[in-house]
């Protein structure tokens, strides 16, 4: 096919390994045309990225492209000489990366890396130099450009310094921006704000886009064309909107079933027939108050994170806490388990002021095992040295106080088997575990003993679409059949949507708004709980359902 800027044709990578040979893509064909937008979807291990660093010369030195051809602008560079792609890179094919605080140098003010970008392939004297990278740094809408510029990676916002990293890709327009899952993690304000600036800066540039991502409301919203990957192959390729409208291979229905929208229920995501709802009448009216915050403060410095907040929980209610990054969700979430101090105000847990036993020695105290945390990343909360067994029978051993080898034993793989854990798996460590199997254990670590609440911090934020419908469906059945008490923090509202009967908004450490969820999210009254609604990315399934 004349005139395409990328073609890949039956393209093979396969990596070394100590079982040898394994191939992660297998014999792909993918096609864009200059200003293309084309978005390759699919699950961790799909191969999307790994035929990104391919298109780059960016693998890792085990991997091997043994069968293929990478035609860019018709040039073959499938193995094209370090000096080539060296000129290619960052001049013709650019690629902002999935977690920018890793990609930038933490020891580099971001001015001089944005300046080192165009140095690469632009031979300026330093004041050139600095003045197109302040015009650059204000071009991704970076505030006091001139001010920041001297800033370090750790002194920004994530959302900061992803726009560093498109100023960087940008910096000497090229012709194709690879985007490798550049909103992970960001809130859906943050995210908006991002994919309309890269989508923004490749129109006016004229720059094709690939995105490769596993959210399927972004490549719905953000791109024209959809790839579809899974273990290493393409199984659909077709325009967006018939994509998403008409799925036609089974994997791609499956994504499509799998993707929260404004009306799906846990159970639609993972293709079952819905249980009788849970409406905010399923918690008992008469039910205790389990959790009573009142009036709680939080300072750092002189910045108010969370301000003159209060919330009450019930036994075995759900509770959403969303809003973005910086609203004070996650430090209101670990003061209430108790993993950091307020300045103010009074924690009543089952009506004792927990927040009066100080951090030093409440993890002795009975309430310790009471109130337990799922965290967002369970890769860095598990200990790396400790198999799954043991990040499960730690706490049951601490905790619940049992010392018996075969009551922990028995403990731990009853626990595994709630959450949906292979005997086999429970041998292995934490870098030999997928991220969902990784979700999992921090859920049966947390649930091992027997706490009434569960404090989940942005439990499923990393996971794919299919993964998460997964540990979606697993919170929602522990809770109840155990009849947990969940605080439920995420910037996802579909999410909090479907797990959660009440839903509470913050906004610069206040509540703005506070409600059943149906009723708060189908006729929100803030202004800026509009604004969270109306970020969110979606599609229309119009078809996917009886496809």
């Amino acid at each position: 096919m004349s005139g395409l800027l990328l073609d890949i044709q039956n393209l093979h990578v396969a990596f070394s390994t100590r079982a040898g040979m394994v191939e992660a893509v297998r014999g792909i064909d993918l096609q864009l045309a200059p200003g293309g937008t084309l978005a390759v979807v699919g699950e961790s291990g799909s191969g999307k990225s790994v035929t990104a660093y391919a298109v780059t010369q960016l693998l890792d030195r085990a991997a091997r492209i043994p069968k293929g051809r990478i035609l860019f602008r018709g040039e073959d560079i499938t193995r094209a000489d370090p000096a080539r792609m060296k000129a290619l890179r960052g001049a013709a094919i650019s690629m902002v990366f999935q977690s920018p605080r890793t990609a930038l140098n933490p020891i580099r003010s971001i001015g001089l890396q944005v300046m080192d970008a165009i140095a690469a392939h632009e031979n300026l004297p330093k004041a050139v130099l600095r003045a197109r990278a302040l015009e650059l740094l204000e071009a991704v809408r970076i505030r006091d450009a001139d001010k920041r510029f001297d800033a370090y990676p750790a002194e920004l916002s994530g959302g900061m310094c992803q726009r560093v990293m498109i100023a960087m890709a940008i910096a000497c327009n090229p012709s194709l921006l690879i985007a490798d899952e550049p909103t992970t993690g960001l809130d859906v304000t943050t995210q908006k704000t991002v994919m309309d600036l890269i989508a923004g800066l490749t129109a006016e540039r004229g720059m094709a886009l690939i995105l490769i991502t596993h959210d399927l409301g972004l490549a719905a919203s953000y791109c024209r064309d959809v790839t579809v990957m899974q273990q290493g192959r393409v199984v659909e390729a077709a325009p967006a909107i018939d994509i998403f409208r008409h799925p036609s291979h089974p994997y791609t229905r499956r994504l499509v079933a799998a993707s929260p929208t404004p009306t799906s229920t846990v159970d639609e995501l993972v293709g079952e027939t819905p249980r009788a709802a849970r409406a905010p009448s399923a918690v008992p009216r008469e039910a205790r108050v389990l959790l009573d915050v009142s009036s709680i403060v939080k300072r750092f410095d002189s910045t108010l994170a969370v301000e003159d907040v209060s919330l009450t929980l019930k036994a075995g209610e759900s509770l959403g806490l969303v809003g973005e990054s910086g609203s004070g969700k996650s430090t209101l979430s670990r003061i209430v388990c108790r993993l950091a101090d307020a300045d103010g105000g009074r924690i009543l847990f089952d009506g004792v002021d927990i927040g009066a036993i100080p951090l030093r020695t409440f993890h002795e105290s009975p309430w310790r095992r009471e109130i337990q945390i799922v965290f967002q990343d369970p890769h860095e909360s598990l200990n790396p040295r400790f198999t799954a067994f043991e990040c499960i029978a730690r706490p049951v051993r601490r905790l619940a106080k049992l010392t018996d080898g075969a009551q922990v034993k028995r403990r731990v793989e009853e626990v595994a088997e709630r959450c949906g854990l292979s005997p086999d798996l429970l041998s292995r460590f934490p870098h030999q575990l997928s991220g969902g199997q990784k979700a999992r254990i921090g859920i049966a670590r947390a649930v091992a003993v027997e706490p009434r609440l569960l404090v989940l911090d942005e439990p499923t934020a990393a996971l794919d679409v299919s993964v998460q419908a997964v540990v979606l469906k697993l919170l929602d059945d522990l809770r109840r059949d155990e009849g947990l008490a969940f605080l439920f923090v995420s910037h996802d509202l579909n999410v909090v949507r479907m797990m959660c009967e009440r839903t509470i908004v913050m906004r610069h450490g206040r509540i703005v708004e506070e409600g059943e969820s149906h009723a708060l999210f189908r006729n929100p009254q803030a202004a800026y709980t509009r604004e969270l609604l109306g970020a969110i990315p979606h599609f229309e399934p119009m078809q996917a359902a009886t496809a």
